[in-house]
Parts: structure tokens; sequence; C-alpha cells
């Protein structure tokens, strides 16, 4: 046991009146009051205001420990959900290029289609009059007609008919290679 002379006893006691400042830990168990009330009361006092304090240490740090557990649950959530949403982003990164390409190849397509289809109405026009004007030339001929003036009609009519056809040609080609997007 801790003997205190009788001046250090005031001075202990003077901090706690004055300061409210007692003495913490185990050191108040080992002091002995020496039939002093008042300072055996003040040792008291310590040692109830010392088991006080651990108390309520002990119960922050049990909250700070179950506030840091949720926190490490809510930390983990919020790793699973961010995974899911970068994987969710790749996804739908991934099905934007394709729907992307889809559309492409459906405009390309649609594209293709709409040239073949003029190409074939204008080879079938082309080609119908030129045999129209083949054929009344023949006839003119056989029957014995004047044939300069159908002739050099039908002259002008298939140069007319050539220059029109590579125009139509030269046209769709220029859209198409015009309306491609240039490569990376």
């Amino acid at each position: 046991m801790i003997v205190f002379d009788k001046d250090t006893k005031n001075k202990l006691l003077e901090l706690y009146r004055t300061r409210k400042i007692y003495l913490e830990g185990n050191l108040p168990k080992l002091i002995d009051a020496q039939d002093d009330t008042e300072f055996a009361e003040y040792l008291k006092t310590c040692i109830n205001s010392d088991k006080e304090n651990r108390r309520k240490r002990l119960e922050i740090t049990k909250q700070i420990q179950t506030q840091n557990k949720d926190l490490i649950e809510a930390q983990a959530e919020n790793d699973r959900i961010q995974e899911e949403l970068r994987q969710t982003l790749i996804q739908v990164d991934t099905a934007r290029h394709k729907a992307l390409n889809d559309l492409d190849v459906l405009q390309k397509r649609t594209q293709f289609q709409l040239i073949n289809l003029i190409v074939k109405i204008s080879l079938i026009i082309i080609i119908g009059v030129g045999v129209t004007t083949t054929a009344l030339y023949m006839v003119a001929m056989f029957a014995g007609k004047d044939t300069q003036i159908i002739g050099s009609t039908w002259s002008n009519m298939f140069g007319i008919l050539l220059t029109n056809a590579f125009s139509i040609i030269g046209t769709i080609m220029g859209v198409k290679y015009a309306s491609e997007k240039p490569s990376k």
C-alpha cells in the first residue's frame, strides 16, 4: 500500500474540489487512507469515477466497433453494387455496339436494294427504248421508207441512252461511296 503525507492528501483534495480532477487507473486502489475519512471518501469517489469512465469508454468502444462493422458491410455492399454496375455498363456498351452494327448492316442492305432497284429500272427503260427504236428503224427499213431521219435519231438515241446509263451508274456509285463512313 502507498501512504501519502498530509500535504499531498490536501493537494489532491483541493484539486478535486476546484477542478474536479480525480486520480485514475489502479493507483487509488493502492493508496491507504490511514483513518482519514475525507481522503477515504475521495479515494472511493476516484475508484467509482474510474469505473464509470471505463464503462463509458467500453460502451463507446463497442459502439464504434458496431459502427465499423456496419461500415465494412456497407462498403462490401457498395463494392458489390459497383461491380454489378460495371458489368451492366459493359453489357450495355456491347449491346450498343451490336445495335449500331446491326443498324449499319440494315442501312447498307436497304441502300444496296434501292440501288439495285434503280439500276434494274434504268436498264429496263434503256433496253426498252433501245429495242423500240431499233424495231421502228427495222420496220422503216423493211417497209422501204426513208430511214435517214430515223437512222440519225436511232444513233442519237443510243448515244443518249448510253450516256444516261453511265450517268445513272456513276451517280449511284458516287452516292454509295459518299455515304460510307471513313475507316479509322
